[in-house]
């Protein structure tokens, strides 16, 4: 039995769309020993993958933080990896293969300037090393999704629901589209579909300001990464800035919306895909609801 290295540090939305990749890895070695190397934030995400057998965590030390660097290279050095596949592919990975871990084989790539998804990247870089890539570009993700029925019945939710997320990471505002309150007014006069969100620890306030109802566990806090994935999963539809929570949306092929300004591309990102597509606005602030709740509506409708 061999033992193989999968590097993933992050962000959330990255690692989710990782689930195609890492189910082909597994099949292409399914009796060796599959260990990734993540950031702490996802070790437990990686932990219920079913694609994986052990979970390795690092902090990405600064470069003056000797004692750290020092204690990572024995860790990695010391499991003796027969094959690295580095789907991080950063200049941080990089170094990694050239001072830390130089006997193994590397799977690595890079991503093409234009309009290559990290999808599609990943499978390049798989076949590009011999492995059939059934699954890469279609990751799925419903292993995350832990029954939430409990939490909807609590919170009043009893019927077909909509689920909007209207935040983003802190240092991206401009990803955030400002109007989710207005959808949500109009959604619930127009359609027979309650409206919910499911904020992070940071976006609480923003819900708040949105007559929906907010999803939070028994004990009022935020859902953590399994509980957010269920209640997207029991979904008829999504609403999403481009953020990691949309991402699960897409990779649990729900049908939904991406809303993008110019910040980045649909493509790009990975979430145009499947029955998840986007709406671009060169600024987000002046994407009508109007615009919005028309493509929600026809999504919806039967046919």
């Amino acid at each position: 039995m061999g033992k193989i290295l999968v590097i993933k540090h992050g962000a959330f939305g990255d690692v989710v769309q990782t689930d195609g990749a890492l189910r082909d890895i597994r099949r292409h070695h399914p009796d060796d020993e599959l260990v990734i190397l993540t950031t702490p934030p996802y070790r437990s995400i990686f932990e219920r993958c079913p694609h994986v057998d052990r979970v390795l965590t690092e902090t990405r030390p600064k470069a003056w933080k000797l004692v750290l660097w020092w204690r990572l290279a024995r860790v990695l050095r010391s499991e003796r990896f027969d094959r690295v596949y580095d789907l991080q592919n950063s200049s941080r990975t990089s170094f990694y293969r050239r001072r830390i871990l130089r006997q193994p084989t590397w799977i690595c790539g890079e991503r093409r300037r234009g309009e290559e998804s990290p999808l599609s990247a990943f499978q390049r870089q798989l076949a590009a090393a011999g492995l059939e890539t059934t699954h890469t570009l279609d990751p799925d993700v419903g292993w995350m999704a832990e029954d939430v029925a409990p939490i909807l019945q609590a919170r009043g939710v009893t019927g077909k629901y909509i689920v909007l997320i209207p935040g983003s990471s802190a240092r991206h505002p401009e990803k955030r589209w400002p109007h989710y309150a207005a959808l949500t007014s109009a959604i619930a006069n127009q359609t027979e579909y309650q409206v919910v969100t499911v904020p992070g620890p940071d976006e609480i306030e923003l819900c708040r300001a949105i007559p929906a109802t907010p999803l939070f566990g028994a004990h009022d806090e935020v859902l953590d990464w399994f509980g957010l994935a269920g209640a997207i999963r029991g979904a008829s539809y999504v609403v999403g800035n481009d953020t990691g929570p949309t991402h699960v949306a897409a990779c649990l092929g729900k049908p939904g919306l991406a809303l993008f300004g110019p910040h980045a591309s649909p493509v790009r990102t990975g979430l145009s895909r499947a029955e998840f597509r986007a709406i671009e606005a060169d600024d987000l602030k002046d994407l009508p609801v109007e615009t919005v709740l028309r493509e929600v509506i026809a999504d919806l409708r039967p046919g």
